[in-house]
């Protein structure tokens, strides 16, 4: 019996399906590893691309479509066809060139020949691509990389906090110019604002090179090589040893769901075949991204794949992956408008189990190259095994995103007056499920251009006029109130991670937007405006403060260290919720009017409680209503142990038995 079955009896009919699902993983695995290792397999890297030899460089790439291969570049002032490349067998080519034929930053492309017809193509394997202006307008080139000296690490032993609190970002818009800010700007002044909120990791978006801006990195065009809009590669190596000698863990959005459409700069038809990375057809094209379906069920696409995983893994000193667009690949019509509402929809002939296989060798691979590392699963179907052991069924991965929690705030937020919210609705949101569940409020989906982030849905044009401290319009009080409710809310009760995007922490106003010929190609949306919490008279210093002592709080006392909170008041009519996990105290009043006194919350330590802080305290934009004095665990004429609290109206505390011990 596959033993996901015994830890979830529900699937007791699918049973065959798992069974299934292993075989495939099996056979599959054994086919490619020939009874080695995964981590021995992926190495395709080491292999294709351009590489220092003693007698000078050497470069290799797969077509096997192709009928001729040519490189040329500024080495033979972009001669089509003077260096032709050899075929050496199994689809491979290659061609050895003598001494400093060719040198770090020397551009040039490779051309394929079918037939008559000559394509020119940036290597399959390029390590850095950059965009350049000629007389007919922009193109990337791919740049020779592959230094001789070492990058020199400082991180040896570092291993990633066992829970995550991420600070997902995006290098480019980290600045506050109107530009992209570059992999050392954010490594020396971004980094520094991350540990001092507390977050222990990072989630850097839109690393691998992909020709759109504004695509937010969604499509990859070169998979080794780290976007030149930032810098160099050796300045994202700088940023990730910077992070982790400030205990900071480094994990990439990775892209192997799809791939960018693009001919010339992408690895589509670089042998002059639409099938030979992607599904042939109209399987290969997906319909709501116009991006291209890689062909998980071909060995050589799950070497390129696979070999990917490792070469960031090992070449970056990466600690794990959020894998990207999880649902689409799991299913044959990309999840498009399924509700999953029947757990024989997971199980069905929509699922493609050649990508679930995918997905099960690369979470295998990743724990061969570094037991440590961590991955997370963007998937909206909740697949069962998401996040199960692999020997066990599992598809294997550590975490999956909490993505039905920021719709639910936004839904809320959007159709309901908060004292019109169902808290029984937002609690069994909030607690019930299966897996290790990474929480958010609002990540960069909920920030888009077209769409509004959390604090900007609640004040509207109010953030333009009234967020100085010495204002307190109403719609803004309220803004506030919630904005501190919701994250302590969602970090305390919603999963076993959490996770916020660069600058939401403090209510960064407006959308993200980036230069496009529809808004003149500004960068006035495309950055992080960090002088609105240090100006030192602007409420989104105070915002700030809140989230930076929640996440302290909630990694000195290791709030999900327990699974789930144990409820202990939920009251409807007084939009009252109370729970305790880990040993802490979590109490709010959603009453958008009434202040509660003398309210009896049972807790399960018969002594004195300390208050923690509270989201009324005037350091984070509140009035200062709560006092901070003891509360005494045992009221008169009550069975047990109980607080007796006051809170005003949109307010919450957290609290401790008094001698309680951080963790």
């Amino acid at each position: 019996m596959v033993r996901l079955v015994q830890i979830d009896p529900a699937l007791r009919p699918f049973e065959r399906d798992l069974e299934l699902r292993m075989d495939n993983y099996r056979r599959t695995r054994e086919a490619l590893t020939r009874g080695g290792s995964l981590s021995d397999f992926a190495n395709a890297h080491g292999y294709y691309g351009f590489h220092h030899t003693d007698e000078g460089w050497i470069y290799r790439e797969w077509a096997p479509a192709a009928d001729a291969l040519y490189l040329t570049g500024e080495f033979n002032d972009w001669d089509a066809q003077s260096h032709p490349m050899n075929a050496v067998g199994n689809g491979n080519w290659e061609i050895r060139l003598p001494g400093d034929t060719l040198r770090d930053g020397m551009r040039v492309k490779t051309v394929v020949r079918n037939g008559e017809h000559l394509s020119w193509h940036i290597p399959l394997y390029a390590r850095r691509v950059v965009q350049v202006q000629n007389p007919d307008g922009f193109e990337w080139i791919c740049e020779v990389w592959d230094p001789v000296e070492p990058f020199p690490w400082t991180d040896e032993g570092f291993v990633p906090d066992s829970t995550l609190y991420i600070y997902e970002c995006h290098v480019g818009m980290a600045t506050e110019e109107y530009r992209p800010g570059t992999y050392r700007e954010f490594a020396d002044l971004v980094l520094p604002r991350v540990q001092d909120l507390g977050y222990n990791s990072i989630q850097l978006m839109a690393v691998m090179e992909h020709p759109y801006y504004g695509s937010f990195g969604y499509q990859v065009s070169s998979f080794f090589a780290a976007s030149s809009r930032f810098g160099l590669p050796e300045d994202l190596k700088y940023l990730v040893d910077r992070a982790h000698a400030m205990g900071i863990a480094v994990v990439l959005d990775l892209v192997h769901s799809h791939a960018v459409s693009n001919t010339v700069e992408g690895i589509n038809c670089f042998d002059g075949t639409e099938y030979q990375f992607f599904h042939a057809g109209a399987k290969g094209n997906h319909p709501a991204w116009g991006t291209k379906c890689f062909n998980y069920g071909k060995h050589e696409v799950l070497h390129f794949l696979l070999s990917n995983l490792k070469f960031w893994l090992t070449e970056f000193h990466l600690d794990g992956f959020r894998f990207d667009g999880v649902t689409s690949m799991l299913y044959h019509d990309h999840a498009l408008g399924s509700a999953f509402t029947d757990m024989r929809m997971y199980f069905s002939m929509n699922t493609d189990t050649e990508a679930v296989t995918y997905l099960q060798l690369a979470n295998a691979l990743i724990r061969e190259v570094n037991p440590n590392a961590v991955t997370i699963a963007e998937d909206m179907s909740g697949m069962p095994g998401m996040c199960a052991k692999i020997a066990d069924g599992g598809i294997g991965f550590d975490y999956r995103l909490g993505m039905g929690l920021p719709d639910m705030w936004i839904r809320l937020i959007k159709e309901q007056r908060d004292e019109d919210w169902k808290l029984d609705n937002i609690w069994r949101e909030l607690t019930v499920r299966l897996a290790k569940t990474i929480a958010y409020v609002e990540s960069h989906d909920q920030a888009l251009v077209g769409d509004q982030t959390v604090i900007f849905r609640l004040a509207g044009a109010s953030m333009y006029t009234d967020m100085d401290r010495a204002c307190h319009n109403p719609t803004i009080d309220r803004a506030i109130a919630l904005h501190k409710m919701l994250r302590l809310l969602t970090i305390s009760a919603g999963g076993s991670g959490y996770l916020t995007f660069m600058g939401n922490e403090f209510g960064h106003p407006e959308w993200i937007d980036f230069p496009r010929e529809g808004n003149g190609w500004s960068h006035h949306y495309c950055r992080r405006q960090w002088s609105l919490v240090d100006n030192g008279y602007l409420k989104y210093e105070l915002l700030n403060n809140f989230d930076r002592d929640m996440i302290h709080t909630c990694r000195q006392y290791a709030v999900m260290r327990e699974w789930a909170p144990t409820l202990r008041v939920l009251n409807q009519n007084d939009h009252m919720l109370a729970f305790e996990r880990s040993g802490l105290v979590f109490v709010f009043n959603f009453d958008p009017q009434y202040a509660h006194e003398d309210y009896i919350i049972p807790v399960s330590v018969g002594r004195d409680h300390e208050v923690l802080f509270t989201t009324d305290d005037e350091r984070y934009g509140g009035f200062g209503r709560i006092g901070h004095e003891p509360r005494s665990a045992f009221i008169e004429g009550h069975t047990g142990p109980a607080l007796e609290l006051g809170l005003p109206p949109r307010t919450a505390m957290v609290l401790r038995p008094a001698d309680a011990s951080a963790r």
